[in-house]
């Protein structure tokens, strides 16, 4: 049921939306990516999180570098989110013309031919959001998997949004409807760098650590024998975008456990690859590192143990 603050949040989405959506597009990105900035300085939203992250996937930057990267995390975070909200306001030419040129989608060309559809797997980088409406710009059916919101509200607003950009959505019964997406010939998107309690998942290293990550589209390439790419959408410098994708080996061997395993490490290590490339384009607010093996935890914590404590007196 929805509360007061549902409809307060709601509205308060609307009109900032709305004066937004009087503004042209880069202007209207880059006024919410200023905005966004505060919430690094001075308001400090979620900034440890982010800076010590940063860090540990980039021990070799100093302080400063650190908080560069940091802040056009925050930048990049309030233009892609408007950018997003705003995605069903234009038309499918305007959004063929955001991009310079073809960028990789010879790849998924490929991969379409096929004639089994595809899986995309994505990560929090880039305009994902935008990446999906591309493909639906291209005459290409696809479908995205996704997460309620809390706020039902802001939950039917993001899926008509995403709906009148051409993008299908399925909330919920992937397991349905997946296949059935992918024997229609559609693109089935999937976002997978994020470990969610109670998903299906496997601990794969991303930058040297191990981190949960959802196996489930390596569980439908697998399963169902379809091609399976990474993709994304990466914002110039020029403020365009270019289209990236990368085909994903997967390999049969009837071992499935260890097959899923060998592709959820596949992706990831391109998914890697890429944030190393656009550090400041990653969604660093989430603990990307917070669940871990009860192996790993342990051994880290007997660890720190074992260096913090006072030497052993020697024997009498």
């Amino acid at each position: 049921m929805a509360s007061v603050g549902d409809v307060v949040e709601y509205a308060a989405l609307r009109v900032g939306l709305g004066a937004l959506g009087l503004v042209p597009w880069r202007a209207a990105g880059s006024i919410a990516g200023r905005v966004a900035r505060l919430g690094y300085r001075p308001l400090r939203i979620r900034r440890h999180v982010v800076e010590s992250q940063i860090a540990t996937a980039f021990p070799e930057w100093g302080a400063r570098e650190v908080r560069r990267v940091a802040r056009g995390a925050y930048e990049h975070l309030g233009r892609t989110a408007v950018e997003a909200a705003l995605l069903s306001t234009l038309s499918r030419e305007r959004v063929l013309d955001m991009f310079d040129g073809e960028g990789d989608w010879a790849r998924m060309a490929d991969a379409l031919a096929a004639g089994r559809g595809v899986i995309v797997v994505t990560g929090h980088i880039g305009n994902w959001e935008l990446a999906g409406a591309y493909i639906a710009a291209r005459g290409v059916g696809i479908e995205g998997v996704v997460r309620r919101m809390t706020n039902p509200f802001v939950d039917r607003y993001l899926t008509a949004t995403r709906e009148r950009a051409g993008l299908g959505v399925i909330p919920d019964d992937p397991v349905r409807r997946i296949p059935r997406a992918l024997r229609s010939g559609h693109v089935v998107a999937l976002v997978a760098d994020q470990g969610v309690k109670g998903m299906a998942s496997t601990y794969v290293p991303f930058f040297g650590r191990l981190a949960k990550t959802p196996r489930g589209p390596g569980v439908f390439a697998l399963r169902l024998g379809v091609p399976l790419v990474v993709g994304t959408a990466i914002r110039l410098p020029s403020g365009k975008y270019r289209a990236l994708v990368e085909p994903i080996l997967v390999e049969d061997t009837g071992d499935r456990e260890r097959d899923v395993d060998a592709v959820v490490r596949r992706y990831t290590s391109v998914l890697e690859r890429w944030v190393r490339a656009y550090p400041e384009q990653y969604l660093w607010h989430h603990r990307r590192w917070k669940r871990r093996p009860e192996e790993e935890a342990e051994l880290e914590r007997l660890t720190q143990s074992s260096s913090t404590s006072p030497p052993s007196p020697p024997p009498p």
